[in-house]
């Protein structure tokens, strides 16, 4: 009498398929990680097409005898933060918009900046296209 079963279980395992997932991995984190940069600056910049919406932006003009102006109106450079806080209010959605006429010192346009950041309100500077 032969007792011995019929059916019997292979124990060898088939690497190939597995092999090939890890190699398809490594692919795509060899691939994705040169994409990623680590230096990389976090700035709100202007869009050349498209629409600003004015009710959302406060323009900020600096002319070349170092006036100051918040949306056509004159400011003193003393008075400029409180009066851009007054107008902004508590609204984080609005946005400065520095118009710096050609010329200008940048320590102008530094210190309008410097407001910006110590108010956490994000700036754009205007550019004249070209």
């Amino acid at each position: 009498m032969n007792i011995r079963g019929r059916n019997k279980v292979s124990a060898e395992f088939n690497m190939s398929s597995m092999t090939d997932i890890v190699f398809l991995l490594l692919i795509f984190f060899m691939l994705t990680s040169t994409m990623v940069t680590t230096n990389a600056l976090d700035l709100v910049l202007p869009k050349a097409k498209g629409k600003t919406d004015s009710n959302k932006n406060i323009a900020v003009s600096i002319n070349k005898k170092l006036e100051f102006f918040i949306d056509k109106e004159p400011v003193p450079e003393a008075e400029l933060e409180t009066r851009l806080l007054g107008i902004l209010g508590a609204d984080k959605e609005k946005a400065i918009i520095l118009r710096a006429e050609e010329g200008v010192p940048i320590e102008k346009a530094v210190n309008v900046l410097d407001i910006a950041n110590r108010n956490q309100i994000k700036v754009v500077l205007a550019v004249r296209p070209k």
